[in-house]
C-alpha cells in the first residue's frame, strides 16, 4: 500500500511565479483571508482547535489551544511571532516553503493575527538564509501595496503590521523564549518559565510563538474546513506535513504526506536507499531525536506511534544512513554541533556536551574503553531533564539511542584501535 502525497502547502511550487503575489493569487491565494475576515476571531480559534492542528516545529503542541491561552483581561498589546529560525541538522522544510511561496506563510500570519487579535506580527528568520529574508521582505512589500497589510485590511477594519527580523544565526534562538530575548535585542538565551509567552512573552506582553509550517497550514484549514483536515492523518495526529528526506536516498527532498505514513512508504516514493546499499539507521525528526533502525521501517510517522517506539516525530527530518556510515562518527558530529551551539546559560548543557565531544572523539579514534560508554550514559543521565531548555535533552537522544542499538560498533572501535569504516564510502 502506497499512501498518496497530499500537496497542499507545496501545491504551487511548480509555478515559476509562485513567490510573487500575482502567482500566489492565481492559484487561489488570499481567498481564505477574505473568508477569515468575515468570521469572528473566536470562531477562527475554535476552527483551528477543531482541526486538531498540532505545532509543526517539533513539540507537537495543539495550535488552537496555544492561541486560547492568551489572557482576556491583559491590557497589553498581543503579538504573533513566527519561528523561522530553522537550524536543526537535517531539518529543511520551512526554508524551502518560504523560498517557494512566501505568501502562503504571509496569508497564515494575517489570518492567525486576526484570530488572536494581534496588530503586530514578527517573522524571525535565521540570519544565514539571506535569500529567504529578501524573498519574505519582498512579499511583505507586495502585501502592503495590495492592501493586505497595514490599516483596514480589505475593508475589514483590521490593522496589522508585519516585521521580517533577521537573527544572527544561533541555533538556541529556535527555542521560543531565547527567540523572544533575541527579538528584544538581548543575547538569545532561554528564559525561566513560568511565566510562559502566552502571559508574558515579547515585551512582557501576551505572545503566541508558532512555527512557519504551523502558521502556513492555517489558510488551508480556513478554506477547506476542520473536517477536511482531520480526514487526513491519524486520530490524534491530524492532517498532513512535510517529510524531509536527506542522506543516502535516491531522490532526497520534501514529501508532503499525511501524518501516519511510514518510512517504507516514503522510501518507495523516493526511489529507495541509494543503489547497492541498505538502510542502517535514520532519524525520525532531526538530530535531536533518538535514532531508529531498519526494524522501525513500518512505524507510523505520527506523534503517538513514534513516541511509543522510543523516539519523537520532531520536525519529520528523516536523515537516512546506509551501512557505509559509522554511527560513532555521525553521533560525534551531531554532539559537536550541540556543544558549539549551547548558549552556556546552564551547567549541564554547557559542560555535558563539551565532555561528550571529548569522549566521542576518543572513541572514534579507537582510544577509548567500555568504561567510556558508561561515562557517556552517565553524562546523558545528568543532562536529560536537567537543562534549561530542550537543547540538552535533544543532545542526549542520539548518544543514548546509538549505544542502545549499536553498542558493538562502539566496542569495535577500541578493540580494533581505530574506526573500521572507510569514510569516503559514505559520501554521497
Amino acid at each position: 500500500m502506497t499512501t498518496a502525497l497530499t500537496p497542499v502547502l507545496s501545491d504551487n511550487w511548480d509555478r515559476a511565479d509562485a513567490p510573487t503575489l500575482e502567482g500566489y493569487r492565481a492559484s487561489g491565494g488570499y481567498r481564505a483571508l477574505r473568508t477569515a475576515l468575515a468570521m469572528e476571531p473566536d470562531a477562527l480559534v475554535e476552527k483551528v482547535k477543531a482541526s486538531g492542528l498540532r505545532g509543526r516545529g517539533g513539540a507537537g503542541f495543539p495550535t488552537g489551544m496555544k492561541w486560547g491561552f492568551l489572557p482576556a483581561d491583559n491590557p497589553n498589546p498581543r503579538y504573533l511571532v513566527v519561528n523561522a529560525d530553522e537550524s536543526e541538522p537535517g531539518t529543511c522544510k520551512d526554508i524551502p516553503l518560504m523560498m517557494a511561496s512566501p505568501h502562503t506563510l504571509l496569508e497564515g500570519v494575517i489570518i492567525s493575527s486576526y484570530a488572536i487579535r494581534s496588530n503586530q506580527a514578527f517573522i524571525y528568520v535565521r540570519g544565514e538564509v539571506l535569500h529567504v529574508i529578501r524573498r519574505l521582505r519582498r512579499a511583505v512589500e507586495e502585501a502592503y501595496e495590495a492592501g493586505l497589510l497595514g490599516t483596514d485590511i480589505l475593508g475589514s477594519g483590521f490593522d496589522l503590521d508585519v516585521v521580517v527580523h533577521a537573527g544572527a544565526g544561533a541555533y538556541i534562538c529556535g527555542e521560543e523564549t531565547a527567540l523572544l530575548d533575541s527579538l528584544e535585542g538581548y543575547r538569545g538565551q532561554p528564559r525561566l518559565k513560568p511565566p510562559f509567552p502566552a502571559v508574558a512573552g515579547l515585551y512582557a506582553s501576551p505572545t503566541v510563538v508558532n512555527n512557519v509550517e504551523s502558521i502556513a497550514t492555517v489558510p488551508s484549514i480556513v478554506a477547506n474546513g476542520a473536517e477536511w483536515f482531520t480526514s487526513m492523518g491519524t486520530e490524534k495526529s491530524a492532517g498532513f506535513g512535510f517529510f524531509s528526506l536527506s542522506g543516502h536516498v535516491t531522490r532526497p527532498g520534501q514529501y508532503e504526506a499525511p501524518l501516519g505514513v511510514t518510512l517504507r512508504e516514503l522510501l518507495e516514493m523516493a526511489g529507495g536507499i541509494r543503489a547497492g546499499h541498505e538502510l542502517k539507521f535514520w532519524t525520525p525528526g532531526g538530530s535531536s531525536t533518538p535514532i531508529f533502525t531498519d526494524e522501525h521501517l513500518d512505524t507510523p510517522l505520527d506523534f503517538e506511534s513514534v513516541g511509543a517506539a522510543g523516539s519523537m516525530l520532531g520536525t519529520r527530518a528523516l536523515q537516512i544512513f546506509d551501512e557505509t556510515t559509522c554511527v560513532v562518527r555521525a553521533v560525534g558530529r551531531w554532539i559537536a554541533f550541540y556543544a558549539h551551539e549551547s548558549c552556556g546559560k546552564c551547567t549541564p548543557c554547557r559542560e555535558g556536551n563539551y565532555w561528550m565531544v571529548q569522549v566521542l572523539d576518543r572513541l572514534e579514534a579507537g582510544e577509548g574503553s567500555e568504561a567510556d560508554l558508561e561515562k557517556l550514559l552517565d553524562i546523558c543521565d545528568n543532562l536529560l531533564g536537567r537543562s534549561f531548555c530542550a537543547l540538552g535533552d535533544g543532545a542526549t537522544s542520539p548518544v543514548m539511542s546509538s549505544i542502545k542499538y549499536f553498542r558493538q560498533e562502539y566496542i569495535d572501535h577500541f578493540e580494533q584501535g581505530g574506526c573500521p569504516f572507510d569514510h569516503a564510502k559514505s559520501t554521497v
